[in-house]
């Protein structure tokens, strides 16, 4: 079944985290990649507002969540989420590791898209899942190379899957319309 307001939910959640992913691999960049990151951070709140946009004119659509114990799942999922990110960047900022709170929130948030998947009935959420592992994994050495922050390298590569994302929720949500 096609749930078009979860599709578009996903531009309007994925669209805004990406936003918010951009924003923070401004950080300590490259000069050179600071208007890419600035033009991205643009897009993603655009994608973001017309879903929001989208979902409000299509409140009343089916959902996932409307299955039974769907909504109580997801909010289960989303406060273990919370709790891992939160309790993770504390003591990251307790023993004087911040600079691996980004790759840490982007390492729960891929593994929160797991259990996703069948809130949602939607495979697509596995290969977000692994992507955003991949990234959080891969952003530490890769910064190193680079010669910038973490949330740098973090910071882009998950703003740009998940605006790639928050698009293929505007897709699917209008070949499902």
């Amino acid at each position: 079944m096609d749930y078009i307001r979860d599709y578009a939910m996903y531009a309007a959640i994925f669209g805004w985290f990406s936003f918010c992913w951009f924003g923070w691999a401004q950080e300590n960049p490259r000069k050179s990649w600071r208007v890419y990151l600035g033009i991205c951070s643009g897009l993603g709140l655009l994608v973001g507002l017309l879903g929001v946009y989208l979902s409000v004119t299509n409140w009343s659509a089916a959902t996932a969540l409307s299955e039974t114990g769907a909504f109580r799942n997801y909010l289960i999922f989303f406060y273990i989420e919370v709790a891992l990110a939160g309790i993770g960047g504390i003591l990251l900022i307790r023993f004087k590791r911040t600079n691996w709170i980004a790759p840490w929130v982007a390492l729960v948030v891929g593994v929160h898209f797991i259990w996703l998947k069948d809130v949602f009935q939607d495979a697509s959420l596995y290969v977000l899942a692994a992507l955003l592992i991949v990234i959080s994994l891969a952003s530490i050495p890769l910064s190193k190379r680079l010669g910038v922050a973490n949330s740098a390298v973090t910071g882009a590569l998950s703003g740009m899957t998940l605006l790639a994302f928050a698009v293929l929720g505007l897709i699917r949500f209008f070949a499902a319309s």
